[in-house]
């Protein structure tokens, strides 16, 4: 059974930084791509960024790009969400995937990922 697990999140000023990571097991980690999502209150789950199984690739969501840095380690099954300059519009609940198969295509879709963490809050106060 594959299990996700996200940690980290809190309560951090604007400005400040948070280091949000997840935790997989029950499945060939190292094979697949992995995500994270967030959702604000009131609105619809949105892409944040991702990393394909090897590293090579890391899209950002155009809102993150700069600020936010993915990375995973295959050997703890982890991947991280490096997040600094938070602002009050980054507040959501955050969530990580991973893709349904080892090579997915834009890898900011939710179609294209199957299994999904629980969510950690992230709140940024102005």
């Amino acid at each position: 059974q594959v299990q996700l697990v996200e940690s980290g999140g809190g309560l951090v000023q604007a400005g400040g930084s948070l280091r949000l990571s997840c935790a997989a097991s029950g499945r060939t980690f190292n094979t697949y791509a992995m995500g994270w999502f967030r959702q604000a209150p009131g609105k619809e789950r949105e892409f944040v960024a991702a990393i394909s199984w090897s590293g090579g690739r890391t899209p950002y969501a155009d809102s993150v790009k700069g600020r936010f840095t993915i990375s995973r380690d295959n050997a703890k099954n982890t991947v991280a969400l490096q997040m600094n300059s938070l602002k009050p519009e980054d507040t959501a609940v955050y969530y990580c995937a991973t893709g349904r198969t080892s090579i997915i295509a834009t890898m900011r879709s939710e179609s294209e990922y199957d299994y999904w963490g629980q969510g950690t809050q992230v709140t940024v106060s102005s």
